[in-house]
């Protein structure tokens, strides 16, 4: 029997990275987690939400046999913990003769020794639990070693009655398990909830986060704690997997933390970047792709992905192709050349000019009473795209695709064409964000990161005019508004939904606006179309924002 613990619990975290259906290689973690917290004198291991399966599930989690094996993987988890080691709160779909809960399990005595469900089942933007899971009631605390612990799972202390229920019926401390995942500002969200709990229920609140890329999604850990004063007791870093211990001391007003660590969170630029990184990396590497292709043109856009994988992968795992025509630049080519040096990336040039002429002479009988338009452009962006296929199937590396969120937005993209590829880590960066990330990554390395210190993006991709180079002299300002233009009525139409009265009285000319409005929403057959890619807003073209492909409704500016 293991020894009761009445004024100190040693509390082992592990923030650590699951796949989503890999249940027996995130057991294997699991074991490894616990053996750590053995080691380190910890009285309880604290897993994330759903870390049995992997966090979202999505309809994975209805397949009778799925369930089945979560439950008996966790019973077979359970039956170690008779050793006397630490117990283990572990979260796992649970599946019981009338319902399928997303739970929270106490691992303790080589049992299964309390169960509880979710309570409140997110169901909005890319969340969908009540899909697939049934709300649990509400719980009391769990019982360990003689103490009483509440244990909510992530969306429970977005409301306040199922922290209100731990607390009335005797909780003395709240442990948080999560998958939360990563959007710009979401940190001070979760911090203000977690606060705004700790104020209602006067307990100290253990807040873990699972970090991760999962397809989409990004959760980057950051987990942290609060005593019961509100003060933050601990800070764990950010986009990184680590294991470590917190102490919790009994006093003669409750619990308190007296020991853990104090991560300094990182700034706007660098947290896109390690998302970006992260989600590139987990979707590369859980896929089982050995590496990576991607057109390298010698423009931003391929610039900041080649950095980007790199940073995730390793050099010796990026290959990039130059696919030049005859409108391709010497300065392009002396750019693309001189970024991948910079990376130390495998650099290849293939010209495009043949098969591009052989589509035109195919097609020349059904085109030569035409004039030449965009047709003949998007034929050597598919050209492009079909190459880079072609690598990818002979050599087995995903391709990255790499089209930012201006782009994509208004349709400046072109099917089987630049928008080919497996994965793309800028989806959801508009151009000017694009820019800031090259500026910032050529000043800054953080930890974790693979690439190389100093100039990885070449400054004459920075300061060049943008270009699709697709035909003489061209320039992307020949479609497009300026791209600070541009990204500033696409915030608001897109993360915002202002009416366009709005956008307009904040300066900006109303045929400008109303033509960005419907270039938007016509090209959201290519974005039903495109590969997935890191969601760094709440508002990226997936789950987030589910606008109709068929769509006549325009907004108009009355003023």
């Amino acid at each position: 029997m293991t020894h009761l613990l009445e004024n100190r619990i040693i509390l082992s975290l592990a923030q650590i990275n699951p796949t989503v259906g890999d249940i027996d290689g995130n057991m294997e973690k699991a074991r490894a987690a616990r053996l750590k917290a053995a080691e380190d004198g910890a009285d309880l291991l604290v897993l994330p939400e759903l870390f049995v399966s992997g966090y979202p599930p999505e309809d994975l989690v209805l397949k009778p046999a799925f369930q089945r094996a979560c439950r008996e993987a966790v019973e077979a988890f359970a039956k170690e913990t008779a050793d006397g080691g630490p117990g283990v709160l572990i979260g796992t779909p649970w599946v019981t003769d009338d319902a399928l809960w997303n739970a929270v399990c106490l691992l303790d005595n080589g049992t299964v020794e309390s169960v509880q469900g979710k309570v409140e089942l997110p169901n909005y933007g890319v969340f969908d639990e009540v899909r697939v899971f049934d709300q649990a009631p509400l719980p009391g605390p769990m019982g360990f070693r003689g103490l009483r612990l509440g244990a909510p799972i992530c969306e429970d202390i977005w409301f306040d009655q199922v922290c209100e229920c731990l607390m009335e019926t005797g909780a003395e401390m709240l442990i948080v398990l999560n998958g939360s995942p990563y959007a710009r500002g979401k940190a001070d969200q979760r911090m203000q909830v977690a606060v705004a709990r700790v104020v209602e229920t006067e307990l100290p609140l253990v807040y873990l986060n699972q970090v991760c890329g999962q397809d989409e999604l990004v959760f980057e850990g950051a987990s942290f704690g609060l005593n019961a004063d509100r003060t933050l007791a601990f800070q764990m870093a950010p986009f990184q997997e680590e294991q470590v211990n917190v102490v919790m001391e009994r006093a003669d007003d409750g619990w308190r933390c007296t020991g853990g660590p104090v991560a300094a969170l990182p700034d706007r630029n660098e947290e896109t970047w390690q998302a970006c990184v992260l989600g590139l990396r987990d979707y590369v590497n859980k896929n089982g792709f050995p590496g990576v292709v991607l057109g390298l043109s010698g423009g931003i856009d391929s610039a900041v992905c080649a950095a980007m994988a790199v940073d995730a992968l390793g050099a010796d795992r990026v290959h990039s192709i130059m696919l030049p025509y005859r409108y391709t630049s010497d300065e392009s080519l002396s750019d693309a050349a001189r970024c991948a040096e910079a990376l130390g990336i495998r650099y290849d040039n293939v010209p495009i000019s043949e098969p591009v002429e052989g589509f035109l002479s195919a097609l020349d009988p059904l085109f030569s009473d035409t004039q030449a338009d965009t047709t003949e452009e998007n034929l050597q962006s598919r050209t492009r795209g079909t190459i880079l296929m072609a690598v990818s199937n002979k050599f087995g590396a995903m391709v990255v695709t790499t089209g930012n969120k201006s782009e994509v937005s208004v349709g400046y993209a072109t099917l089987y064409g630049d928008m080919n590829g497996g994965f793309n880590p800028i989806k959801d960066l508009y151009k000017t964000e694009v820019y800031a990330l090259a500026r910032w990554r050529n000043a800054n390395h953080p930890t974790g990161l693979l690439g190389p210190e100093g100039e990885v993006i070449p400054a004459n991709i920075i300061d060049k005019a943008p270009t699709a180079e697709l035909r003489e002299n061209q320039t992307d300002q020949d479609s497009l508004p300026d791209y600070d233009v541009l990204d500033d009525i696409l915030d608001c139409l897109v993360e915002r939904e202002m009416a366009l009265d709005d956008i307009v009285a904040k300066g900006h000319d109303k045929a400008v606006v109303e033509r960005v409005q419907h270039l938007l929403y016509i090209a959201e057959y290519k974005r039903r179309q495109a590969a997935p890619g890191v969601r760094v807003t709440d508002k990226n073209f997936g789950k987030d924002r589910r606008y109709p492909i068929t769509n006549r409704y325009r907004d108009r500016v009355k003023g």
